[in-house]
């Protein structure tokens, strides 16, 4: 019987990926909107963009609310009820000012469960005090398909 001399061997260490981040699939080149601007125009830029939702910011950068397609069906609602064709209604009368956001160094999967729990479809990315992005629903979901077994 012949036996081996090199002793036992340790076990390579698995190497373990990096978390996925918000910051790694958050939007970064965003549309924002001022309190003062008009429901007829978020409507334009929404279509546009094909977007369904953005930040509101004041003059100095500051995040100020959040606007969305559901917010702007308020000012469309009233303008039915008037029989008025234009929305001239302000992002300041409709938006949502109590806004929830995330960091960029948030995990894909904690944002997820953020998602499922506040049933909100796209967070505000900050970071020391200052919008960098937004993370959507949609950022979200076509993230997970690319992820691999390693990163997972």
């Amino acid at each position: 019987m012949v036996k081996s001399f090199q002793g036992v061997r340790a076990a390579e260490p698995k190497k373990m990926a990096a978390p996925i981040m918000v910051e790694d699939h958050m939007s970064t080149n965003l549309v924002t909107f001022y309190p003062e601007d008009t429901i007829d125009h978020v409507l334009d830029l929404l279509t546009k963009r094909k977007i369904s939702g953005a930040p509101v910011v004041d003059h100095q950068g500051k995040l100020v609310g959040i606007i969305s397609e559901v917010d702007c069906l308020k000012e469309i609602i009233k303008g039915k009820y008037s029989n008025t064709p234009s929305f001239p209604g302000t992002v300041a009368e409709h938006m949502s000012s109590d806004v929830i956001t995330m960091r960029p160094d948030l995990s894909l999967f904690d944002a997820a469960q953020q998602f499922l729990e506040m049933k909100i479809r796209r967070f505000p990315v900050m970071k020391d005090g200052k919008l960098i992005g937004q993370i959507s629903l949609s950022d979200l979901i076509r993230a997970f398909p690319k992820l691999k077994e390693t990163t997972w």
